[in-house]
């Protein structure tokens, strides 16, 4: 039987290898029923940005029909997620004098504008405005500020800004796809919320999304972003790297890394062997299993050092004490977290998607963060707003604006 389409949300995550969509709809207990699953490879992106606009169409089109057919509804309207070195973040504030004794919606509202006229260069926007925390006079921390009583509201907020062309070409490929891209969100936030726990952003952790072209970085603390860059090293660099090494094609590359790799040669015997087809060859030739692991294992130790100076630049390494949420394809090679604890000395983690029901195990990995995060944040963006729609109408009044709202949901 067709679902009816106005109660689901489809999340689309354009990659540099695949283009990913996720359909899934809100249970009763919180959870999220995963009602279709979609993926194409895509070469028609690199690093985040639109390089072929007819590949990455003709990719969204498979992802989605795949995902239409599992889910047995038609897909109209996607979230849809931004990557790219074109990312750009820094913190603001906003203040302004509270209008009556306790703080309004309107007040608040206010201050949120506030803080976001800055000034940008015009060839760039911003995509998110996350509300840090709150300070009603001297109170700080405060997280929904409403009905506080006090003279003075300001807010602490994470900016992130994108280039123009960037965002319009990823929205332009996906409106060619016959879609309506009703948000686009930052990958990183898209992947926090599928894989990290409240726990983990109120003792501080480091969110790291490795991708084939790029890899992203975001801190949290006392539960609010602080800090997100975006590194321009992937595992495209590894199968490049794998490629040069065992003179293989860079498609057999990708194979080998995903069916042997390893990102710790100690974990790999002496004597494991492994079939490369090398360029010119007629047959595959035998190869040591701990020579692809020698060339995997220095380029993960530079993500890692990239990494490490991102945080040590951020001036919040003193405030991680949950340590490392590693999450993307990358994520998926084995040794990964084991060497990120050598490197750190903190705890590192793989992160999958959570708080999953129907088809979860479909969805049960890294791979799937950014669009699995998606659909269990617009879910409860949309029900949050349906909410609070019908209780300000119950009551006579004029509710918060969509935008507040998503502003407001993304703190969680």
């Amino acid at each position: 039987m067709a679902r009816n389409r106005d109660q689901i949300i489809a999340g689309l995550d354009v990659g540099s290898h695949k283009v990913a969509v996720v359909v899934g709809e809100a249970k009763a207990d919180g959870t999220i029923d995963i009602l279709g699953v979609g993926t194409a490879p895509s070469s028609g992106i690199k690093k985040g940005v639109v390089v072929n606009v007819t590949d990455t169409k003709d990719a969204i089109v498979r992802a989605i029909h795949e995902a239409e057919v599992m889910a047995g509804c038609t897909i109209n309207n996607v979230y849809v997620t931004v990557s790219g070195g074109h990312l750009r973040s820094f913190n603001n504030k906003g203040v302004v004098a509270v209008q009556h004794r306790e703080v309004s919606e309107g007040d608040v509202e206010h201050v949120l504008d506030n803080a976001k006229a800055v000034q940008i260069p015009a060839d760039r926007q911003i995509i998110h405005t996350v509300p840090q925390e709150f300070v009603v006079d001297d109170n700080d921390g405060i997280a929904h500020p409403i009905g506080i009583s006090g003279q003075r509201l300001q807010v602490n907020v994470h900016i992130l800004t994108a280039l123009n062309a960037s965002v319009q070409n990823v929205v332009q490929c996906a409106e060619r796809a016959g879609l309506k891209v009703l948000k686009t969100t930052a990958e990183t936030l898209a992947s926090s919320r599928a894989v990290l726990e409240d726990d983990d952003k109120e003792l501080g952790v480091v969110l790291v999304d490795i991708g084939a072209g790029t890899t992203d970085v975001a801190i949290f603390h006392n539960g609010f972003i602080v800090h997100s860059a975006v590194i321009p090293v992937g595992g495209d660099h590894i199968t490049s790297d794998i490629a040069v090494g065992l003179r293989t094609p860079k498609a057999e590359a990708e194979r080998i890394k995903l069916a042997h790799g390893c990102a710790q040669s100690a974990m790999v015997a002496d004597d494991e062997t492994i079939e490369v087809q090398a360029v010119g060859a007629r047959d595959p030739v035998l190869r040591k299993r701990r020579l692809l692991c020698d060339i995997i294992e220095p380029r993960m130790e530079e993500i890692f050092r990239l990494i490490e100076r991102e945080i040590d630049q951020s001036q919040f390494k003193d405030v991680i004490g949950s340590g490392l949420v590693i999450t993307g394809g990358t994520a998926l090679l084995p040794g990964v977290a084991q060497q990120g604890e050598e490197l750190f000395g903190w705890p590192v983690r793989i992160g999958f998607p959570r708080k999953l029901g129907g088809m979860h195990p479909l969805v049960n990995s890294p791979v799937y963060a950014a669009a699995v995060g998606l659909v269990l944040q617009n879910l409860v963006d949309e029900q949050e707003l349906a909410r609070k729609s019908e209780r300000r109408g119950r009551k006579g009044g004029k509710g918060l604006v969509p935008s507040l709202l998503g502003w407001l949901r993304e703190i969680v």
